[in-house]
């Protein structure tokens, strides 16, 4: 009998020992997970949220969006998140229109943007560009900066104002690569 009580408690220790062993090991595997994702989304990506309808249609207020700013040179046609905070205090999201060197035109009675003289084909737009703010055109973009506008071009504050204006590629948080919320508009961001 003491010996079935001795081999029952040495089985009893060995399964405490794997139970141990086994939680140790998941705990391990839970610690190095969460430290992965804390790296990619501290130096890799981040997920920003829209607010407002400057970008209608191609983003609506309250969509989530994963940026990334990584090995990122602006060209035309990107949709980016930046911050200015004399202008806003939260990140915002408009589409590079033009960069360094770039000749920006806008005709307000027709609606058509040009770069370099070329009227550009938008038909990501919600409707022509009728708005006008205080920026007299034709501009030069300067070096390292970008001009941007909002999809929605006749409900978007965008570097058709001075206090917009030029934005310095220092303040770009990045590119948008996917909408990630709501979850039936997931997808990249054309």
């Amino acid at each position: 009998m003491a010996k079935k009580n001795a081999k029952r408690g040495q089985q009893e220790e060995e399964t405490r020992g794997r139970f141990h062993s086994e939680l140790f090991d998941w705990g391990e595997a839970l610690l190095i997970s969460l430290t992965v994702v804390i790296v990619i989304f501290v130096f890799f990506v981040r997920i920003i949220g829209v607010s407002g309808e400057s970008m209608v249609p191609t983003l609506h207020d309250g969509d989530q969006m994963l940026v990334s700013n990584v090995g990122y040179t602006p060209e035309k046609g990107d949709v980016v998140v930046l911050t200015k905070d004399s202008f806003l205090p939260v990140p915002i999201v408009k589409r590079v229109i033009a960069t360094e060197g770039d000749t920006v035109d806008i005709n307000f009675e027709t609606g058509e943007v040009s770069v370099n003289g070329v009227v550009q084909d938008e038909p990501y737009i919600a409707e022509e560009t009728f708005t006008y703010f205080d920026v007299d055109f034709p501009q030069t973009v300067p070096e390292n900066c970008i001009f941007v506008l909002g999809d929605n071009r006749n409900n978007s504050t965008d570097s058709r104002y001075s206090g917009l204006g030029m934005v310095d590629t220092r303040y770009l948080l990045g590119k948008v690569l996917w909408r990630i919320y709501p979850l039936n508009s997931f997808g990249s961001v054309e």
